[in-house]
């Protein structure tokens, strides 16, 4: 609890989470699924710290990554990123500055996306 870094190893896996929920609700070959929070299909409705503790950290899950996600591009390296982000070595979770690139790399070979009038801090 004393590690600053700990904290931010812990933001980067959340951060994946957050990509993964999105991702979902992205149309994806005609295809935007229901919400659902990560887990949702082993944990109870209202998990517990220990349900998800087992989960995450004893069983090392991760959330599925549905498989019609490798057909886009953008949806298959946003599922790439999720799973570095995600990695159970907390050490080797990317920095966000790789994070930052990654994304705007993506974002990049998308010409619905104008990166011109954005400003992204890191």
């Amino acid at each position: 609890m004393d590690c600053f870094d700990a904290y931010r190893r812990v933001d980067i896996y959340a951060f994946g989470l957050v990509l993964w929920e999105v991702c979902r609700r992205t149309v994806s070959n005609g295809i935007a699924e229901d919400y659902k929070p990560p887990f949702h299909d082993v944990v109870p409705s209202d998990p517990s710290f220990e349900d998800m503790k087992k989960v995450v950290c004893v069983d090392q899950q991760r959330p599925n990554i549905p498989n019609r996600w490798a057909s886009d591009p953008i949806i298959s390296g946003m599922a790439k990123l999720m799973r570095e982000c995600w990695h159970q070595n907390p050490t080797v979770r990317l920095p966000a500055l790789r994070i930052k690139k990654t994304l705007l790399k993506l974002a990049s070979g998308d010409s619905t996306i104008n990166l011109e009038d954005m400003e992204v801090c890191v």
